[in-house]
């Protein structure tokens, strides 16, 4: 009986509290007072920082348990209205909407100074002196975070490249939804520049084993730089409240308005000049406080935004007893390539700040972001009922529409039909691009060179072809075999020279690669390919200058690289090879003959006028590079590493063996180097690259195994932080004991050009740099760059100058065009 009682009042208790607990979903949408929709409006429990966002239909959904609440609306440029509630246990559902009234701004109070100066640069004062004190206010904090983005075709051209664009062969439908995804995450930080994110769940319309966007990125206009990324603007942008903001900006007070009796000014920020990278639009300050309340900033191309035509930042803040911090950010991008039009809008939403964790001396480590196993298997029920920014119609069909299609796709009999359209001859293919053979439901997959880099010329060979299909073959994460033999055929000295490459990339953890090559083949005398094929084609064809030095080997060869963690690689190489001269041909053919010019032997010279005599070679080598500090992507199967802003060091150490398998080289050099690229903010990017090296033993050496350093003799450039643009190919190879190269370039991204009239609507950048070579007891040579790029978007030409002690300046112009020739 007693048992009965107490089961029973157990039952009572545990039925209360799951009525008292249970969710009620309160919905309703979001207008101005003409009845439009306020997209992505905040809706939150005024008194903390939960609360939800509004979709681009200015519909919501928040979930409330029992009891009485004040409902907060809030939209940039409209008065936040509140509205009490009261949640009953029991109910379901709640149906609560906003009808918001553009915000009166309040002018009564203005004073204008003696001066006549507006009074919004006496607020942008304070909110600059400010700026420091809240930059770092909160130190650390965790959060979770929603982010959803999209991109939309808003419109597309007739055709592209001579080719219709209709339905039937593209997938043209004019504002069809190209990417959706949505991602929750937990977001650690601590300040200055510990970050982690855990994501928790993922979801990509039409691939359910894909991962979504995940980074947290709060763009902080208490920064004097903002940066966007090197693909908007290498050189970043201007904060409205920088440092030196009134340099770049003028201000316009547009009045105030009260907020939870908080009185906000609102002003207008107005770029004094075009062609500097400037924001224009609204920031409200919040009165004696001095900070950010919210913004509505925008970036044009007047402005030097590259790439997107627009981009909006809409920002709304919270108070904490902390400090004020960020609960919604949105990015609307807006753009057009080649005639097609897009746009998108990226939100994030932030909720559950705990603005005190407390974080172990290891937590952070080397990860930066983690995927968890289940992060994108989570179910539609599951998505529903947390996300605070409820989906569009559009997004929810595309979800629909997208997961039914890719539960088609995956089916092998569609794959194949899709197969066959895709592998069809196409003529650009074989000729300029290369062509491939897919087979999806196999995952392999075949691909061929185009015809323009198979076919080439030199003095040795005369006309030659290389056929090197390359068979590729996916399995589980980044698991995958790739087999490429190669075919070469000198057509006039009429030598086959066959072999084969095998790779294997595996790795669980860190990327894992093996691999094993045998055949015969040519190599040039740097092994490291002084010239490409292509080039040296079009000089020997035009110009009459054979700048190709090759000769023939036999060889195999293995090599291990693997991924070590905390930035740290390594790669490890074996090589033989069986070496024998070779000759120019006795009469090679000349297309144009130039006078007083002809064909000079396939010699490296000045480095050697005679060939070597036949010999053997075992060469082993060891590169080991680190990047401290160096942060790791994880997914469930792998790790990816990203880098970090540190420099990376290169240990390089390579020793030739006598007497194994016959070699007759005795040799040991080693190199040391470090690299950087260094962001200046408005003062554009410096970037360097030093190498020091030697060698410790020379006993025996011959003309491939000497240092080598890369040249060059054509107009198109060649890496201009790897050689030197005029240097003539093997000018200063030796067996030295020590030896420095020292690359360093100055991207000005703008900074100068843009204040030049005229010459700014161009939107090229000026770029400085020096190149220096020192040899002991041998040559100190230097070069000087001076150049413009970004000619249209990709193109570069130099000046460039060559000093050595006792020689004539060289002098050269030097151009770079991405692909071409390489």
């Amino acid at each position: 009986m007693h048992c009965t009682k107490y089961l029973l009042s157990l039952t009572l208790v545990f039925l209360s509290w799951l009525q008292l607990s249970a969710q009620t979903i309160v919905t309703g949408s979001v207008t101005d007072g003409a009845g439009k929709k306020l997209a992505y409006a905040s809706v939150i429990i005024k008194g903390t920082t939960k609360g939800v966002t509004a979709n681009a239909d200015a519909k919501y959904s928040l979930s409330l348990t029992a009891g009485s609440y004040t409902i907060s609306c809030n939209y940039v440029g409209f008065e936040a209205v509140d509205k009490k509630i009261k949640i009953v246990p029991g109910q379901d559902t709640l149906s609560l909407s906003f009808s918001l009234t553009k915000q009166v701004f309040l002018l009564n109070d203005v004073v204008v100074s003696s001066k006549g100066e507006d009074p919004a640069y006496a607020i942008i004062r304070k909110a600059i002196q400010k700026r420091p004190d809240y930059l770092n206010e909160i130190k650390k904090f965790s959060a979770e975070v929603y982010i959803k983005g999209q991109l939309v075709l808003n419109d597309y051209p007739k055709s592209f490249f001579g080719k219709a664009l209709t339905p039937g062969n593209f997938d043209t439908v004019k504002n069809r939804i190209l990417f959706l995804s949505e991602t929750v995450s937990d977001y650690y930080v601590d300040v200055p520049n510990k970050e982690r994110i855990e994501v928790k769940s993922s979801k990509v319309s039409g691939r359910s084993s894909g991962f979504g966007l995940s980074n947290p990125q709060i763009i902080s206009f208490y920064q004097n730089n903002i940066a966007l990324g090197n693909g908007l603007n290498p050189r970043g942008f201007v904060s409205p409240i920088a440092d030196g903001a009134l340099a770049f900006y003028n201000y316009k007070f547009e009045g105030t308005f009260y907020e939870n009796g908080i009185e906000i000014s609102r002003i207008r920020v107005l770029p004094k000049r075009k062609y500097e990278p400037l924001f224009s639009g609204i920031i409200n300050i919040i009165e004696n406080d001095w900070r950010i309340h919210s913004v509505q900033l925008n970036l044009l191309k007047d402005q030097q935004l590259q790439l997107l035509d627009t981009l909006q930042i809409e920002q709304y803040y919270v108070p904490t007893k902390q400090g004020w911090v960020i609960k919604n950010q949105i990015i609307y991008p807006r753009g057009k390539f080649f005639g097609f039009a897009f746009s998108g809008s990226f939100v994030q939403v932030y909720d559950q700040f705990n603005l005190a964790p407390t974080y172990g001396k290891k937590f952070f480590g080397n990860t930066y972001l983690k995927y968890f196993d289940s992060s994108n298997k989570k179910s539609a029920a599951y998505w529903d009922s947390i996300r605070p920014v409820p989906l569009a119609i559009e997004e929810a069909r595309d979800y629909v529409k997208k997961d039914s299609l890719e539960k088609i796709r995956q089916n092998p009999k569609y794959l194949d039909s899709v197969d066959r359209v895709r592998n069809k001859f196409k003529l650009s293919g074989f000729l300029l691009t290369g062509q491939s053979i897919n087979k999806q439901s196999k995952k392999t997959r075949i691909q061929f060179d185009p015809l323009i880099k198979s076919i080439n010329f030199n003095t040795v060979e005369g006309y030659n072809a290389s056929f090197s299909p390359r068979w590729t073959k996916r399995y589980e994460g980044r698991n995958s075999l790739s087999i490429e033999p190669l075919f070469r055929y000198g057509f006039n000295n009429k030598r086959l020279q066959p072999s084969v490459a095998v790779r294997y990339n595996f790795g669980k953890k860190y990327f894992n690669n093996i691999g094993f090559d045998v055949g015969k083949n040519v190599f040039q005398f740097n092994n490291e390919i002084a010239i490409p094929d292509s080039r040296n084609t079009v000089q020997t064809v035009l110009f009459e200058r054979n700048y190709l030095k090759i000769y023939q080997a036999k060889y195999f060869a293995a090599s291990y690289a693997v991924g070590l963690g905390s930035g740290l690689n390594f790669r490890a190489n074996f090589q033989f090879q069986d070496r024998e001269a070779l000759f120019n041909l006795d009469r090679p053919l000349i297309f144009i003959d130039h006078i007083n010019r002809s064909y000079t032997p396939n010699t490296p010279a000045p480095l050697s006028n005679t060939n070597f005599e036949k010999h053997q070679a075992a060469i082993v080598s060891g590169v080991l590079t680190w990047q401290p500090g160096g942060k790791y992507i994880e997914l469930p199967d792998r790790k990816i590493g990203i880098g970090s802003k540190a420099p990376t060091f290169t240990l390089t150490y390579k020793r030739g063996i006598p007497n194994l398998l016959g070699s007759d080289v005795d040799y040991a050099k080693w190199s040391m180097g470090v690299a950087d690229d260094l962001p200046l903010g408005l003062g554009g990017t410096f970037q360097y690259r030093a190498t020091a090296g030697g060698f410790t033993n020379s006993n025996k050496v011959f003309t491939p195994d000497a240092q080598h350093y890369f040249g060059n003799q054509t107009f198109f450039s060649i890496d201009h932080l790897k050689g030197f643009q005029l240097l003539p190919y093997y000018a200063f190879s030796n067996q030295s004991t020590f030896y420095t190269t020292v690359f360093a370039e100055y991207h000005l991204n703008g900074l100068i050009t843009n204040k030049i009239p005229g010459f700014r609507k161009l939107n090229w950048f000026l770029v400085g740099g020096v190149s220096y070579l020192h040899v002991n007891n041998m040559v100190n040579y230097t070069e000087s760059i001076f150049g413009i790029e970004n000619i249209f978007k990709v193109v570069r030409v130099d000046l460039v100058n060559g000093f050595q002690k006792g020689e004539p300046i060289r002098t050269g112009v030097r151009l770079t065009v991405p692909v071409l020739f390489r």
